[in-house]
């Protein structure tokens, strides 16, 4: 069934029951991701894909589009919150990999440039 649902105030065409975080990507909006997979059940557990949800901050790759849907992706207090849970797991020190820092093919280095 095809639903309309509407992404930073831009009208975007669907199919009810997709994931936000595939629709929003299909509609050029970018949202960075850490531990999607689109062939895995969805989890939402480094929250980085936060957006607004009909005014309810929750995480892009956890929510299945429905009719009317209105999702904030670019408000600057959103990008505030993803760009502190980045910086967050930077400073857990986990991030200890000197093959993808030769590779540059990092995800969290590539979502962290991309918050700021």
């Amino acid at each position: 069934m095809t639903i309309g649902i509407e992404i930073d105030g831009n009208a975007v065409t669907t199919e009810n029951g997709r994931t936000l975080v595939d629709v929003a990507a299909e509609a050029g909006v970018y949202i960075p991701t850490l531990c999607y997979l689109s062939e895995h059940p969805a989890l939402g557990t480094c929250r980085v894909c936060s957006v607004r949800v009909d005014g309810t901050v929750t995480a892009a790759c956890a929510v299945k589009v429905s009719e009317g849907m209105r999702v904030e992706v670019n408000a600057p207090e959103l990008a505030d919150i993803r760009k502190a849970l980045v910086e967050m797991l930077f400073s857990e020190g986990n991030h200890n990999c000197p093959s993808c820092e030769k590779s540059g093919r990092c995800t969290l280095q590539a979502v962290g440039y991309e918050v700021d």
